[in-house]
Order: structure tokens, then sequence, then C-alpha cells
């Protein structure tokens, strides 16, 4: 099922007193099972792309996640078994494509407010290598591409983070605990709550000097109880060269996990 483009225009009444500021907001409130596909532009949908994980349904007003394994021989569970080998560690053979969940969305955005909602049903204890402590929650932010864009959210070792990813390369930007423990990746895998709502929300900006500035919120018990958690600013010096300026793709990143998502909004800052 193709589903309604939901990107919308404010007016001047309930846009803050600011006219043609934009906006964009999916309750998954219509069912549909949206595939892969290895292009945003061949994605049959008008707002999202599923650029890796197999699948996101919506049913219910829920958006989700694959749910347990696929089955052998299916054809994602064929195709991720046949393709590099990172990727096939990291679904474990092609059965758990939902590890590397990636849905961006098809519009850009240059200065804007992000935020949904997560729930984890169930942490996929992978083998893989690559199932470790900064797996997690997170938003996209200025995504230009895989290896260019950053990153926002919270993670399985209980902390937030705002990332930078640029050539391919990761720089930590700000982080900072927000949930006690210890992270073990075998005897204390995941820190974040099961079956338990919590609200992630990014804002990016480019200031009058040139600087990125990105905030992340979080909402503990999603109860609309919004608290800054985190603020780094790009200078364009610190994180490998230039900062991110160009206007670029929004949306989700999930690691190694069974999960729900819903209340997904994008407003124009």
């Amino acid at each position: 099922i193709i589903k309604k483009d939901v990107l919308v225009e404010e007016n001047s009444e309930n846009g803050a007193g600011k006219k043609g500021r934009h906006f964009f907001r999916d309750n998954f409130s219509e069912d549909f099972i949206l595939e892969e596909t290895g292009k945003i532009e061949k994605s049959e949908n008008t707002s999202w792309w599923v650029n890796s994980g197999a699948f996101l349904y919506t049913e219910n007003g829920i958006g989700r996640t694959i749910f347990g394994e696929l089955k052998e021989g299916e054809k994602w569970q064929k195709k991720y078994s046949n393709t590099i080998q990172e990727r096939v560690l990291e679904t474990d053979n092609g059965y758990h494509p939902q590890n590397i969940f990636r849905l961006v969305t098809k519009s850009k955005w240059d200065d804007f407010q992000q935020e949904a909602c997560f729930r984890i049903v169930k942490y996929n204890l992978s083998e893989s290598e690559y199932r470790s402590q900064s797996n997690g929650l997170l938003l996209f932010n200025r995504y230009l591409n895989g290896d260019n864009l950053y990153y926002t959210g919270v993670r399985v070792d209980g902390t937030a983070v705002v990332k930078k990813k640029t050539k391919g390369e990761y720089f930590t930007m700000a982080q900072t605990p927000i949930i006690d423990g210890v992270y073990d990746r075998n005897k204390n895998p995941n820190l974040l709550p099961l079956n338990k709502w919590i609200g992630v929300r990014s804002e990016v900006i480019t200031t009058d000097d040139g600087n990125v500035h990105i905030k992340l919120f979080i909402d503990k018990n999603r109860d609309k109880n919004w608290e800054l958690i985190l603020e780094a600013i790009d200078d364009g010096k610190s994180y490998s060269g230039a900062a991110i300026l160009d206007e670029g793709y929004a949306g989700i990143r999930t690691d190694f996990m069974d999960v729900e998502f819903d209340d997904y909004k994008i407003i124009e800052i």
C-alpha cells in the first residue's frame, strides 16, 4: 500500500506566527508494509525510504521493524545471507534484518526539530561483533548519505549521544549517562527499558557564524516532559573538517532490536 504524503505546510495560526513554516508528521495511522529498496527514488512510499532492515510495518497506529526471525529461504533472508560479510554477521545470516534498521525521510531539511517515540520489544543478542555499546535508538540529522550525517539519540549502554559521521568515520561530539547501570556485552547488554515508550528529540540549526548547533532532548516517560540532555557545536574544525551545512534527510536508526515507534514529527525552525 502506498502511503499518502504527510508533508504539509503550516499556516500562521498554528505556525507560531511564522507563515510558510513546514512540518512533517506521521502517527502511522494507515496500515501498510514498506519494503527496502536500494535507492531512495525506488521507494513506493511518498514519505519514507527503508534503506535497510527489509521492512517497515505500520498497523494499529504504530510503526515497527520485523519482529522475530525471517523464515529460511525468504527473499530478504536470502539477500542478507548472500551479501558482504559485515551485513551477513549483523543480520545473523539474514534472519534478523531488523538488526540494522534504517528509515529515511524522502523530504530534506535544513534547520529543524525532529522527534519520535520508541518502544523496544526485544533486544536481539546477536553473536555479531558489531553488536556493541554504541547501538541504540537514534535520529538522523542532515543525512546527506550513509557516510555523512549527524546522529542523536540514546545508546544501549545507558548514555545519550550526539555524533557526526563524515566520510564514513564517526566522531562523538557530546555524550552523558542518563540511565544507571554498567554495560556488559554478555551480562548486561542493554540498559534501555523494554516495553516502555521513550521519546527522543533533536534540534539542528546553523548559527549566524556558520557553526552547526545540535541539541538532544529526552522524554523518559512519554509524558511530554522533554528534558534537554546534551548540546554540541560543530565549528567546522573540531570533528574532521567542515560542518554539514547543506540540507539533508532525517529519519530513524535502530540496532539489534525488535522495536516500535510512534508520533514521528519534524518541524522547520
